[in-house]
């Protein structure tokens, strides 16, 4: 029976995927020349494509709605950056609806890897054809729905572990510190490893011993959790070079090299919950220079090997490559 998901990859491989033309384009290129080299298979870990809503609807339940993000504008930003690899992310708009990630995989063949979203009615045959298609973990987004409840957390997590561990898939969390604190047993217990998005989601402003963030830190030196330096300008208000994130990043850095990956948060949308915005009106993407913000990562960490580790060596391990 011919299905959404059959008919989506048969238009890929005929070639007919959906074009944009640039004059459209709202996604955000690097307007800063990367100034240093950037090591052979290096992988940008945190993506997302938003594609068109006529092929790819969001989720009705939605908190926002993203401008469209083309897997021809994200390869035009991995050229800018020299970056080979990537990981694309199912976002929130979409509920657990991962088509438009994995149209974003194909668009990048053997070097993407994706991270679903799931629920409990997923079942374990949708789990074993993403893992064919190239998903190597699933999201749990608590942040973006404002979700704070530590039962939550814990619970979510909990039954995220019961359905990966025998995959041997992660488990990508994007929460905030304090829920880091409320499920550190749970991480610490976990049979898979955990990845914590945009610095585990701590704030710049509140430092290095804000509620929360001394546990990333002891999750990430025993090896037990892996956390993403990426979306920096979501930690801190000091745009462009968001230098109060400087400690969060070497602390990090410094806990277990091994532990971290790199990401750009690219198309950098606005998922912030306002009053005066209905959660079906456009949300315009943040205009975040990444080669500037990529620039940063020899100030973070000005050892070449193991910026090498955070680019190649530890995505090749956690995502497969």
């Amino acid at each position: 029976m011919l299905n959404r998901r059959t008919l989506l990859l048969a238009s890929i491989a005929a070639g007919m995927t959906m074009t944009h033309q640039r004059a459209q384009a709202k996604a955000a290129q690097p307007s800063t020349p990367v100034d240093f080299d950037v090591p052979a298979h290096a992988c940008d870990c945190h993506t997302h494509i938003h594609g068109d809503p006529k092929t790819f609807p969001f989720f009705a339940g939605r908190v926002y709605t993203p401008e469209q993000a083309s897997p021809e504008e994200m390869a035009a930003l991995h050229k800018a950056l020299h970056i080979e690899r990537v990981v694309i992310v199912t976002p929130s708009v979409y509920g657990t609806d991962n088509l438009a990630t994995l149209f974003g995989m194909k668009a990048r063949g053997a070097n993407a890897r994706g991270v679903a979203v799931i629920d409990d009615k997923t079942p374990e045959a949708d789990l074993d054809r993403m893992q064919q298609e190239g998903f190597r973990g699933i999201r749990i987004n608590l942040a973006t729905g404002g979700i704070n409840d530590p039962s939550v957390g814990r619970a979510r997590f909990s039954a995220a572990v019961e359905r990966m561990k025998a995959r041997g898939w992660h488990i990508q969390l994007y929460t905030n510190t304090p829920m880091i604190a409320a499920i550190k047993d749970l991480v610490a217990a976990s049979p898979v490893p955990a990845v914590f998005d945009h610095f585990g989601g701590a704030q710049a402003e509140l430092g290095l011993e804000q509620p929360g963030f001394p546990d990333l830190i002891e999750l990430v030196k025993s090896g037990k959790a892996y956390v993403k330096i990426s979306g920096a300008y979501r930690a801190s208000k000091l745009a462009p070079d968001y230098r109060d994130v400087i400690p969060f990043a070497k602390a990090l850095i410094e806990a277990n090299p091994d532990r971290i990956v790199w990401g750009t948060d690219w198309p950098h949308p606005d998922s912030t919950i306002r009053p005066d915005r209905k959660p079906t009106d456009i949300a315009p993407l943040y205009q975040i220079d990444d080669g500037r913000l990529m620039n940063q990562l020899p100030v973070w960490t000005p050892d070449a090997a193991i910026r090498k580790k955070i680019l190649v060596d530890n995505p090749a391990r956690l995502y497969g490559f």
